[in-house]
């Protein structure tokens, strides 16, 4: 090790959480949080049973004594049947949190299981140590005598503590170190795991790293030794964890949802006055609005005031209160050290069923009953396109109805980039930098012909016709229409953008008799806007490289004098647009530069300028087709460039020349964006009226359950940014094509799994409208580390926080704020009896479909990935079968239409695995099928990847389906009485532990067995 790693356990050797604790754990425990400060491994020897003709079934349990009246359920092993001499694969661990010293009693209970079928057993014998002795033997190996409650001898119990340390011969002798409560001591060494200091600086413990014990906590450990091929063992710590996020994130959500709502409600009533026919069904609109936020306020308020644990149990996947949050949440976690050194962590995220369980399943999920929605959609336009002769309603088509939102995301955020970046082009002018001038301006003109873009389209020009026609005033104009030509007067008068009507017959509202040529005169307006800046950032640039290359000229220039005009000057004037001379758009401007600039116009755009002071004139001039500012800038400066070069010379003078054309532009852009969005809005309103309950009331329903799958997304992309925050190839692919998120479903497709199957698949495919965006935390308090939510239904996007230390190992694109991607995808094999059911009588279409549907995402995510990236971005592997060999066989299966082909899973889940993907894995409670789910892919990666003994398999996945972390997420979930963060059970239930140790299947037995004890002792106190 390293001078660095000897000077830092020289400060501290061993790690400790309090002073009467024991430092007996690994030699760099400085250096890893996960270590226990205790481990050692059981076997017996010579066991006797009262039958001669039947040899044990046993199993250890192991209890300790500190300051309690009582034994305390510390751990236990898995059981090894049909052996008088068991070598148990689980060892036994006590972690920092153990609270054990010296003067700890530990008790070793031997059982005999006779019958796992029944639950019956017996104590075979029992025998107890304290810490210290095994401290002071030599070899700090004991072996025991087991004893019955007759105080027979029945066998012997041999325990051995596990020790890591770099060199034996740096071993301090055990007889030297002092006696003391306060003792620290180490003990023999298993040097074939040893690990080097940049492997554990590398590691990020879920139990001590800042970062994911913000969004992590009740983290409980089990740790196994398991036998390799070649004589070796591996080390396996297996954790799983909670998350804060079940409750943190909902909150956010619905918060969103809330806000978007309300906002929604607020654009209708921004349409202004309607026909009463119109106004009529807006009431109806707004009304069904105001309905589904009260909803969503209730459950807000129900979220801040919940209480409870940081996961939902499944006893409550129904509760109304908590529908938002996802049931049984937790994060899983295998640690694996070998004798090379190698340590490699493997994190999957566990969760129910994401589905609403309150709204039940009766009129199935959410696949078909969005098919039912469109469908009536369909016919409602269909009758609409009938009556269309008699209506004045415009009919739009499915996919208007989709542009229109695009259409108003779109406008949204270039509306805001273009003030941004207006801004930012005014604060170069005063700053006087010609480069961030250039640079700003070349940005600004982007956004804002992405802008001009967006309301150039046919849709927009329909819109607002119907919105016009919904006007109160609307029959009334066309009964009378005016005779004399009819200008629009946009005023800018005290920072506020002023338009009417003008003229003989002058009407009060802008939106009156608008046809397509008078959208397109708006939307040019801001294009003509656009042209006058440049051409004024173009001659004051051109002018100041005059400037630096003579100073003569800048004298002369000077002299010359001429002054642009001042603010207030210019913030009077007016722009004004006939629709009916499209005559005088023949007549060209004074300057030549003037008169290039119009004739790209359309022959309608006439614009000029007018004093504030005096009234406006019906017939406007048609002199020239610019902005005045424009205009006049070019008369003055076509001669001379320097001119005026008095006032232009200073300081000021570049923020006062562009500040009225950065005004004038940020007008018409307002203008123009809130008459499209109001178009847009009304348009909306038009779709939606018919079917508004239904789509509030399965909007709704969507809402729940993608939230519960946003949840564990960003649970899973949480724990695989910090692990792999040092993997240089994992980042470039997550910035390049962004991450694959894999579901695995266990659901069966018949009866109501059929319809959380319907659900999940929706809520699942939705993810794909979210978005990551790392960013460096404010301090490193818990609260400042959380993700932050933003958006709305048509995309959101999650800010994750990181320290500061963490956030300086990112590559540059992401710090930068590059927004990541995310692929899901599901693949699903029901695997219980009611499966069996709906292959033999049922329909599995529904998985086939989602399966099929998963694997081209599959494939297209691996191409992309070919296409842009080496493979030196993916991690190793010991699998002999490359990446397209398993997505050939996964696509075989698939399609081989094969009952419980439980092959798709596994597959899938080694793929992505292999593209550096996120693992999810689901049932409808994430309890039995699931913990059988984890376990197993956890048993097959220990020996595909790391080569444990193929003839431990067995007793290896019993080990941990029987004593694992999955028992905790049963035990929470059935008898609530596990305190994850202590891990020891109330001694009354202290009966029912040796019953969990047999199957999985007896679960529903000691849930029985339980309630019937509880109900007995509430009898009797």
């Amino acid at each position: 090790m390293s001078e660095r790693g000897r000077g830092q356990r020289g400060q501290r050797p061993w790690s400790v959480c309090t002073s009467e604790m024991l430092g007996l754990a690994l030699a760099g425990n400085g250096l890893d949080p996960d270590e226990p400060v205790l481990e050692f491994s059981l076997a017996c020897s010579d066991l006797i049973t009262p039958s001669l003709d039947r040899k044990p079934n046993t199993f250890v349990a192991v209890s300790c004594n500190t300051s309690e009246p009582f034994w305390t359920k510390h751990a236990q092993t898995e059981i090894i049947e049909g052996t008088s001499n068991p070598i148990f694969l689980s060892s036994i661990a006590f972690f920092q949190d153990s609270h054990i010293n010296q003067q700890t009693q530990v008790k070793l209970s031997v059982y005999d299981v006779k019958d796992r079928s029944q639950g019956t057993m017996y104590l075979l014998g029992s025998a107890l140590f304290t810490v210290k002795e095994l401290l002071q033997d030599k070899d700090h190996k004991l072996h025991l005598t087991l004893r019955s409650a007759e105080n027979e001898r029945v066998g012997t119990i041999t325990l051995v503590a596990w020790q890591m340390e770099e060199r034996r011969d740096q071993r301090t002798p055990v007889s030297r170190l002092p006696d003391t409560i306060n003792g620290r001591t180490v003990l023999s060494v298993d040097e074939s795991l040893t690990e080097s200091l940049g492997v554990r600086a590398k590691y990020a413990s879920l139990c001590k790293d800042t970062f994911l014990r913000s969004a992590f906590g009740g983290t409980m450990s089990r740790m196994y030794r398991f036998p390799t091929t070649d004589g070796n063992n591996l080390r396996i710590l297996e954790q799983m964890a909670e998350s804060v996020l079940s409750l943190n994130v909902p909150r956010q959500f619905v918060k969103l949802l809330l806000e978007e709502d309300t906002a929604r409600v607020i654009e209708l009533e921004e349409l202004g006055e309607l026909s009463p026919c119109w106004e009529s069904l807006r009431r109806q609109i707004v009304t069904q609005y105001q309905t589904i936020i009260l909803t969503y306020q209730d459950t807000l308020n129900n979220l801040h005031n919940y209480k409870g644990p940081s996961f939902k149990a499944s006893s409550l996947k129904a509760e109304r209160k908590l529908e938002f949050m996802p049931t049984n949440l937790h994060v899983q976690r295998m640690r694996v050290q070998d004798v090379s050194g190698f340590d490699h962590t493997y994190d999957l995220v566990t969760i129910g069923a994401p589905a609403a369980h309150c709204q039940g399943f009766k009129s199935s999920g959410l696949r078909k009953l969005i098919q039912k929605f469109e469908e009536a959609k369909k016919i409602i336009y269909e009758e609409e396109c009938s009556a269309l002769s008699s209506s004045q309603s415009i009919v739009y088509i499915p996919q208007d109805i989709v542009r229109a939102k695009e259409i108003i995301a779109h406008i949204n955020t270039l509306k805001t980039q273009v003030s941004y970046y207006t801004e930012r082009l005014s604060r170069a002018a005063k700053e006087r930098s010609s480069n961030g001038l250039e640079r700003t301006l070349a940005i600004l003109a982007d956004k804002t012909r992405q802008l001009v873009t967006v309301c150039d389209c046919k849709l927009l020009a329909s819109a607002i016709q119907a919105l016009n026609a919904a006007r109160p005033e609307y029959i009334a104009s066309k009964v009378s229409p005016s005779a004399d030509a009819e200008q629009v007067v946009l005023r800018n008068d005290q920072d506020t953008l002023l338009a009417k009507w003008s003229g003989s017959n002058s009407r009060t509202s802008l939106h009156v008799d608008w046809h397509e040529e008078e959208w397109e005169k708006v939307w040019l307006n801001v294009d003509k806007s656009l042209e006058c800046i440049i051409q004024r950032v173009d001659k004051l640039l051109q002018k100041e490289r005059l400037h630096s290359d003579s100073s003569e000229d800048m004298a002369q220039n000077d002299q010359q004098g001429g002054s642009t005009p001042k603010k207030g000057n210019e913030r009077t004037r007016a722009f004004w647009i006939n629709p009916a001379s499209a005559e005088d758009s023949s007549s060209s401007s004074s300057s030549s530069s003037s008169s290039s600039s119009s004739s790209s116009l359309p022959s309608s755009q006439h614009v000029q300028p007018s004093s504030s002071s005096s009234p406006p004139s019906p017939t406007p001039p048609s002199s020239s087709s610019l902005p005045v500012a424009c205009h006049a800038g070019s008369n003055r400066n076509s001669a001379n460039y320097g001119s005026p070069a008095g006032d232009e010379a200073s300081a000021g003078e570049w923020s006062e020349a562009l500040y009225p054309l950065l005004t004038t532009l940020t007008e018409c852009v307002a203008m123009m964006s809130d008459k499209a969005k109001k178009s847009m809005v009304f348009l909306l309103m038009q779709d939606s009226a018919p079917t508004i309950a239904l789509d509030l009331s399965l909007q709704y329903r969507r809402d729940v359950v993608f939230c519960q799958t946003l949840t564990a997304l960003i649970c899973g992309f949480i724990l695989k940014l910090r692990n792999c925050l040092r993997d240089d190839g994992f980042l470039r692919q997550l910035y390049t094509i962004g991450l694959l998120a894999q579901f695995e479903s266990l659901l069966s497709t018949y009866g109501e799994e059929l319809a959380m199957l319907e659900d999940m698949s929706v809520g699942i495919n939705d993810l794909r409208n979210v978005t990551f965006k790392v960013t460096q935390a404010s301090s490193s308090s818990a609260p400042d580390m959380l993700p932050v939510i933003t958006g709305n239904r048509d995309g959101f996007n999650v800010r994750i926080p990181l320290p500061g230390t963490l956030f300086d190992a990112l590559p540059r694109e992401i710090q930068n704020g590059m927004l990541l991607r995310v692929q899901p995808v599901l693949f699903n094999v029901g695997i219980n009896e009611q499966q069996t059911l709906a292959e033999k009588f049922g329909d599995t279409s529904l998985q086939e479909i989602i399966n099929l549907e998963s694997l081209a995402r599959l494939n297209s995510y691996y191409e992309q990935f070919k296409e842009v990236l080496p493979d030196d971005c993916l991690p190793r592997s010991r699998s002999q079968t490359c990446l397209p060999e398993l997505l050939r066989f996964l696509g075989q299966n698939v399609h081989a239409r094969k009952n419980k082909n439980v092959d798709i899973l596994w597959q899938a889940a080694e793929i992505c695995r292999r593209l550096n993907g996120v693992r999810f894995t689901s049932c409808k409670s994430a309890k039995d099928r699931t913990a059988m789910s984890v376990t197993l892919e956890q048993c097959l990666i220990l020996q595909h990847e790391h080569g444990m003994a193929p003839q431990v398999f067995t007793q290896a996945l019993d080990c941990m389906r029987s004593i694992g972390t999955r028992e905790g997420v049963t035990q929470k979930n059935l008898s609530g009485v596990l305190p994850v963060r202590d891990l020891r059970l109330d001694p009354t239930l202290l009966y029912s532990l040796p019953l969990l140790a047999l199957s999985p299947n007896l679960l529903f037995v000691w849930l029985f067995l339980s309630v019937a004890f509880l109900l007995a002792k509430l009898r009797y106190s």
